[in-house]
């Protein structure tokens, strides 16, 4: 089993860097195209969530953590920001906070359906982790 650790600055400019490191570490498990671009698909959904909604004050950091073997790659992105009042409403499809920034509320969405699997956990005032796997063919 072979894990990654990352910390970084809650800034757009770094989404990217998560999506494209989160890609290449998975690499080594040989995945598909398809299976890559999933996963990197995924990773800007939960990093662009984190970045938009856990830190209205635009200070804070995101971390990273993966764990990778032949058959799957699990991957949970954390912050400690303001967290999720009801997890159950903000999973729905098109639900957002943030209206006013004409946010489609369907970064949840789009993470479970590349995904086999997602877990959300949140506390209001502590923080949000998503967990999230997808098997490798």
């Amino acid at each position: 089993m072979n894990k990654m650790f990352l910390r970084l600055s809650a800034l757009s400019c770094n989404e990217s860097f998560v999506r494209t490191a989160v890609a290449a570490f998975m690499l080594s498990a040989d995945p598909t195209v398809e299976e890559i671009n999933d996963v990197k698909t995924a990773v800007s959904e939960a990093v662009t969530n984190a970045i938009v909604h856990a830190y209205p004050d635009g200070k804070g950091e995101i971390a990273v953590e993966c764990e990778l073997d032949e058959k799957y790659i699990k991957i949970v992105i954390s912050d400690t920001g303001v967290g999720i009042k009801d997890v159950d409403e903000a999973t729905r499809p098109f639900f957002t906070t943030k209206e006013c920034d004409e946010r489609a509320g369907l970064g949840f969405t789009v993470m479970r359906s590349f995904m086999d699997g997602l877990e959300v956990r949140s506390s209001l005032g502590e923080g949000t982790t998503l967990t999230m796997i997808k098997r490798i063919a």
